[in-house]
């Protein structure tokens, strides 16, 4: 995605908060090499309009009920590359991204000359690296070989979810007791590992802790 020389790199951002896309704005605005092209409260509102940016500046978690991978696909299918902002909040939404086609994953917080930086190395087409993308990757269960299965992981989620065993089975299509064996054994995990989770409100909170579980959304 690198620029020619004498243009400027278009960079729009995708945020359900406009002081934020103000922020982004001003930053961008004395910014070599850099314009602002526009801000959008979703992604469907974003690409509904023909591409007019080179990289998108993506909220992670944004209010409407989309995901991170479907975020960004539609993005990427769209044209722009996504530098993705994020407050940290989130750990399950954290390691979405990072398995998505992102340049990075940055924070909020970041300091200005920072973010420019991390905007700059997107633009470039360089892959940004940051901590919080590092800390992702490293502790991703689907990518470091978690100590949970595959199908573990689906019944934490649908168990800490708030279905009983009987409804994660018929989901599932297995048996009741098949559910209840895996939950036996994804306590034990975590037992082995000094964090109790003997309740399923404990359930909930180490799936959240580990990003099996997706944590509250904002209303």
């Amino acid at each position: 995605m690198a620029m020619g020389a004498g243009t400027d790199a278009r960079v729009a951002i995708v945020d359900d908060h406009e002081l934020v896309a103000l922020a982004v704005r001003n930053l961008l605005a004395d910014a070599e090499g850099l314009t602002f092209a526009r801000h959008a409260g979703t992604v469907k509102a974003l690409t509904s309009r023909a591409l007019d940016a080179d990289l998108v500046l993506l909220d992670l978690s944004l209010r409407d009920g989309s995901t991170p991978d479907e975020n960004v696909a539609s993005l990427r299918r769209w044209g722009a590359h996504v530098l993705v902002l994020t407050s940290g909040e989130d750990p399950f939404l954290v390691r979405a991204a990072s398995r998505a086609d992102v340049a990075g994953i940055v924070r909020k917080s970041a300091p200005p000359a920072a973010l420019l930086e991390a905007i700059a190395a997107a633009v470039a087409g360089e892959h940004v690296a940051t901590t919080e993308w590092a800390s992702a990757v490293d502790a991703d269960p689907l990518l470091q070989g978690a100590p949970l299965t595959e199908r573990e992981r689906e019944v934490l989620g649908l168990y800490a979810s708030g279905l009983g065993a009987r409804e994660v089975a018929a989901q599932l299509f297995i048996s009741e007791n098949t559910v209840n064996d895996h939950l036996r054994r994804i306590r034990a995990v975590y037992q082995l590992l000094g964090r109790p989770a003997a309740s399923k409100v404990e359930l909930y909170q180490r799936g959240i802790e580990d990003g099996f579980v997706p944590g509250p959304r904002r209303v």
